[in-house]
């Protein structure tokens, strides 16, 4: 009995550990994917009261292009169907190479002259957003997407 029970604890610790092991081979793989592969990157943006049309003007006739410049691919802009997110929210999606691709992109965009002045412009009556939130995914195999 005490054989048995030791040969039972031998097999799951050999279970475990061979688990840890083929999940710590196949982790490095995946990062480097994801930081060298095409990645879209979801943005939502939440608008104090009322501001959600100036946000919407902003994109509309400045931030799009200055995008488009600094290589972020515009894949597209909603607004939620329903109150009360439809009042204060705009969801995008962009388009980068790469996750390196995307933090080159978003600074160079940052240090923009034309994008710091429309930004200054357009917080004249106050701020347009009071939250911004960032989801970079990776297309699945069957996403078309790819």
């Amino acid at each position: 009995m005490l054989r048995t029970k030791r040969f039972g604890f031998v097999a799951l610790a050999f279970v475990f550990v061979g688990g840890f092991v083929l999940g710590s081979v196949g982790s490095p793989t995946e990062v480097v994917r994801a930081q060298s592969g095409t990645v879209y990157e979801l943005r939502t943006y939440t608008a104090p009261a009322g501001k959600l049309d100036a946000l919407q003007s902003r994109f509309r006739d400045h931030t799009l292009r200055i995008f488009g410049r600094h290589g972020m691919k515009n894949v597209g802009y909603w607004v939620p169907a329903d109150a009360p997110l439809s009042d204060n929210t705009l969801i995008y999606i962009l388009e980068h190479k790469s996750r390196d691709a995307a933090k080159k992109s978003w600074d160079d965009f940052r240090a923009d002259p034309e994008w710091q002045k429309v930004y200054e412009e357009s917080q004249r009556d106050g701020r347009l957003t009071s939250n911004v939130e960032s989801v970079f995914m990776t297309a699945t195999d069957f996403s078309p997407l790819k």
